[in-house]
């Protein structure tokens, strides 16, 4: 199979510098920690602002980092053969925590494989809580990513009752792609595994006799992905992906391989025949594909949140994710915009060591928004939405806004508009939401 080094990739790329070149920040010592050997605090204590449903709940919360193998998948270097598919996950669940349990923490590399240590704000290889069981959650990066990049929002929502499981995607994580010499290696793992991927840790905690399978809730699941992520998790839950043999060559596929091969790269549902039912809820962060008309998303039933930035350069917004959502013909439909954001919606801030390089930076910062911020309505919207459509609690749903603008205005008497549902007087600005629903 030929190098990706097709137009399409060095569009791709150049939009990916671009999006880090033209950054002007000024970031202090005071404003981050120093890493050496600790592990970095990325998040500060902000109780009085904090979006409501965006802060801790009840559960203590554990993790643990397992790894499961999808025997005999399709090969990623000839498209031709079988081999065993091994994956990492970290698995964010309610714990019954102990004074003795150790804090977790998270190590990765950036792009350019710089080590980084982060702190979590749950513990290792905790007991879990067998009192009942959760649903589980299924979160799916970009590319590249890993497996921790929303950490986030793994922990929250496990605090808040639900077993979180992320994905490391193999050939597609920053620890497997050499991003400065040949970045694009693993896309086509990438866009043929993404959303294999996804429906496989569904299957795998069905079938498993683990402790954490027995406490996920497998027949109430969500799939929750960020850019190449969101491009998988629209297949999985009944998208169609719509490739066609000129555009497979583009990606760098000769002639007669591209051929042949778009009916492989053609699946719906995952590769199944029928949409797996056990998936009841969707949440696509910057979903990647729709400006190559990549999904028919005309068949996705379950209820569906979109989260854009206005100006994403990497996925598209008008001809990208908000089509996506406009086609959408989920009875219950959403989208919420962080208005003058990029792509970068859904990860964790940049790690101090991330500053020092603009391929590593592009990975998380946002010119035009706070990071933390980010996560912190991520994890406020996130809930309610998976707290209204997988444990139908009528009280979450009125979390969904159904004003469009999340800014408050004066009105004529003098008073000021309210605040989104959730939201603290004057501190939702920048964001608007969308609806297509049956107004639950």
């Amino acid at each position: 199979m030929t190098t990706f080094k097709s137009a399409f990739q060095q569009t791709l790329i150049a939009s990916f510098l671009l999006c880090c070149s033209c950054l002007v920040f000024s970031v202090s010592a005071a404003d981050r920690v120093a890493t050496g050997n600790k592990a970095q605090q990325l998040y500060t204590s902000q109780p009085d602002v904090t979006p409501e449903l965006g802060k801790r709940g009840s559960y203590s919360v554990g993790v643990r980092t397992i790894e499961v193998t999808n025997p005999q998948q399709l090969s990623a270097k000839d498209f031709k053969s079988l081999e065993d598919r091994s994956l990492t996950l970290e698995v964010w669940y309610p714990a019954n925590a102990k004074e003795t349990d150790v804090e977790a923490t998270y190590e990765n590399v950036t792009r350019t494989h710089k080590a980084f240590s982060l702190q979590g704000n749950s513990v290792r290889d905790a007991e879990t809580n067998p009192q009942k069981t959760y649903p589980l959650v299924v979160l799916s990066h970009g590319y590249t990513g890993y497996r921790t990049i929303m950490f986030y929002l793994g922990e929250h929502l496990a605090s808040h009752g639900y077993v979180v499981v992320g994905i490391d995607h193999t050939d597609s994580t920053t620890a497997d792609i050499d991003f400065v010499n040949a970045s694009f290696a693993g896309f086509p793992s990438t866009l043929i595994n993404r959303a294999r991927d996804q429906q496989f840790v569904l299957d795998y905690f069905t079938s498993a006799k683990s402790d954490l399978a027995k406490v996920a809730d497998t027949e109430q699941a969500s799939v929750i992905g960020f850019s190449m992520g969101g491009y998988g998790a629209l297949n999985t839950v009944g998208g169609c992906y719509n490739f066609n043999q000129h555009g497979l060559q583009g990606y760098g596929f000769t002639e007669p391989t591209a051929k042949a091969l778009v009916p492989v790269f053609n699946i719906c549902n995952a590769g199944r025949k029928q949409v797996d039912s056990r998936w009841k809820a969707m949440i696509a962060f910057a979903p990647w594909g729709q400006e190559q008309n990549l999904h028919n998303v005309n068949a996705i039933q379950v209820p569906s949140l979109y989260v854009s930035g206005s100006l994403d350069d990497i996925s598209g917004y008008e001809q990208g994710v908000k089509k996506i959502f406009e086609q959408s013909t989920a009875k219950d439909s959403f989208m919420l915009v962080y208005e003058n954001a990029r792509h970068n919606v859904a990860p964790h801030p940049a790690p101090e060591i991330a500053y020092a390089a603009e391929a590593d930076l592009g990975l998380y910062y946002e010119p035009s928004w706070s990071s933390e911020t980010i996560n912190r309505i991520n994890q406020h919207m996130t809930l309610a939405f998976l707290d209204c459509y997988i444990k139908e609690q009528e009280s979450a749903c009125g979390y969904l806004p159904k004003r469009e603008s999340s800014t408050q205005v004066k009105l004529a008497d003098g008073s000021t508009s309210k605040p989104w549902p959730g939201f603290a007087n004057r501190w939702g600005v920048g964001l608007k939401f969308f609806r297509k629903s049956s107004e639950k």
